[in-house]
């Protein structure tokens, strides 16, 4: 027997594997995919204080090992959430969390107070890459003042697992991690998606509405894996690794340059049953090499 069990702070996790938000829906789509009590736990998509309906189409394209998206965080609501899907989600064995986004800290900070409000949504995710429109439209999470000011604002109504979700479209990545960890982050992912762009060179146009988009998928790894590498020697708290795991052998590299957990997200969109075939390719590695408990692995290299 494998002891997959990790905790990140209080929070205990049956196994390292969570979805990314965005990839997931709010879980219930890929009910008929798998067994959701079988993950660690799942992020809902971006959750914002009011309806969004997001970018104009075209908002995804593929690229070569990945993709592009805007889709612009569209979402009901936070009181959609509340009333509607959460009330669909609260009896399950299994960690479901929340990705929480907003326009301004004040947005932030009045989502994840409601959310405190629903006792079975043990954690939330801080997306820090939305761009702060007080500021010009800077991303919160480029610089480590914006990191911070977001983090403490949100500290303050949330009483629970605190995630934050890192942008890699940054200098010094380890430097905006002790930021948020300073401020109070229980936990930080990373990374969110690369930014990147698309030429339709035959229309001679951007291929999406927005002109750039985010990266995800098998091209990021190896930068998610340096940065997480570079992040877990930095911090103390734990930190969840993604971008790009499409199988055991992608998450176990993310383990072992030191998360405590894993998200996979666009590789949901190629076969959703990814995660449970993780699941059990990491259990499997730990048989083949005699690792009683997943935690050996973390660090090691």
């Amino acid at each position: 027997m494998v002891n997959l069990a990790v905790k990140l702070g209080s929070l205990e996790l049956k196994n390292p594997v969570l979805t990314a938000s965005g990839t997931f829906g709010y879980g219930l789509e890929y009910a008929d995919f798998m067994n959701l009590e079988r993950l660690g736990g799942f992020i809902v998509k971006g959750t914002t204080l009011e309806s969004r309906q997001g970018n104009p189409y075209p908002r995804m394209a593929e690229t070569p090992s990945g993709m592009l998206n805007a889709v612009g965080l569209q979402n009901k609501g936070v009181e959609h959430f509340a009333a509607e899907t959460y009330p669909l989600l609260e009896n399950l064995d299994t960690e479901v969390m929340v990705n929480v986004s907003g326009a301004s800290i004040e947005q932030y900070a009045a989502t994840a107070e409601r959310l405190a409000q629903l006792p079975r949504i043990h954690a939330i995710e801080l997306n820090i890459s939305c761009p702060n429109v007080k500021q010009g439209g800077m991303a919160f999470g480029t610089t480590a003042d914006g990191a911070a000011s977001v983090v403490r604002a949100v500290r303050k109504v949330w009483p629970r697992h605190l995630m934050v979700k890192l942008s890699p479209n940054v200098t010094s990545i380890a430097d905006i991690a002790l930021a948020v960890e300073t401020e109070g982050a229980d936990s930080v992912s990373l990374i969110n998606t690369l930014l990147g762009m698309a030429v339709d060179v035959e229309r001679r146009k951007p291929v999406l509405s927005t002109v750039t988009g985010g990266l995800s998928g098998p091209a990021v790894r190896p930068v998610a894996v340096r940065m997480v590498w570079q992040v877990a020697k930095a911090v103390s708290i734990p930190v969840v690794g993604l971008g790009g795991i499409t199988d055991a052998r992608d998450a176990l590299e993310f383990i072992m340059a030191g998360a405590t957990a894993v998200q996979i997200g666009t590789a949901n969109f190629l076969d959703p049953t990814t995660c449970i075939k993780v699941i059990d390719g990491i259990e499997e590695y730990c048989t083949r090499h005699g690792v009683a408990d997943i935690s050996e692995l973390r660090g090691i290299v």
